[in-house]
Order: C-alpha cells, then structure tokens, then sequence
C-alpha cells in the first residue's frame, strides 16, 4: 500500500470548498438548493466528522428547523440513517432533539416520517440510553411537553 504524502493547505481547502458550498446551500433562501443540501446530508456529516457532526451539524440542524415541508420531510428520511455518522449507538441520543422537533410540525408526512426515523434509531439505544433520553422524549411527546433544545 503506498503512502499518500500529506495534503497541502491549499489541496485541504480544495478538498473541503464543496462541503462548504452544501453547508453554504442549507442557509439559502432558496428551498431547491437547501433540499440539495439537506438530501447530501451525510457527505457534509462524514466530511465533518463524527465529533463535529455531533457538535456543530446536529446543533445546527436542530436549530434551523423551520423550513419547507419539503426540506423537513428530507431531513426527517436522512436523520433516520445517521447513527454511525454521529459515533454510532454510544451517541445516537444526539438525534433526538432534532426529530423530536421534527414530530411536532403540522405536517402530517414530516411528523410521519420523523417518526419513523425514530423507530428507527430506538433499537441503536442502550438500555441506559433508552430510559435516559428516549422515553422521556416520548414522555413530552405523549403530553405535549415540548423541549425544544
């Protein structure tokens, strides 16, 4: 196996400017391109790295969460899959602010399919996890005490 030599800064750069552009395109007034975005959602998550992913994507994801049907209902699909994008079951918990929110808009797909993303990533939860995270969101989700994070 041969040794790559090192990146230069500029090849770095290079190599994160599309990344930066999928990043740039979330914040877009323009809903075609924020769903772009949101639908290469796991590229800019495995460019980022499971940390910042955690720390920084997830945050922000759950933060802007106010969009178009359209963009929530891909989200919701996309989140339902990032398990090991975010260090796998040991932080799956950090998905949960998200499609919790997502489980509590109007539209009746989008809370579908968050939802179902939800069941989703239920069986990566530890024991400990499960009692600790995802049955009290269940709990709010259940009486209609929402936090939003």
């Amino acid at each position: 196996m041969a040794v790559q030599p090192p990146q230069s800064t500029e090849e770095s750069e290079e190599n994160l400017y599309p990344i930066a552009v999928l990043i740039d395109e979330l914040r877009n007034e323009d809903v075609q391109l924020r769903l772009n975005s949101i639908r290469k959602l796991s590229t800019i998550a495995l460019a980022l790295g499971v940390e910042r992913t955690r720390n920084e994507l997830i945050p922000f994801l759950t933060d802007t969460i106010y969009d178009e049907d359209e963009v929530l209902l891909a989200l919701a699909e996309q989140l339902g899959n990032f398990t090991p994008l975010v260090g796998g079951p040991e932080h799956v918990h950090c998905l949960l602010p998200p499609l919790e929110n997502l489980a509590t808009v109007e539209e009746t797909v989008v809370r579908d399919k968050a939802v179902d993303s939800l069941r989703n990533i239920a069986d990566k939860h530890s024991s400990t996890a499960l009692e600790e995270h995802f049955i009290p969101m269940l709990k709010r989700l259940a009486t209609g005490e929402l936090m939003f994070c």
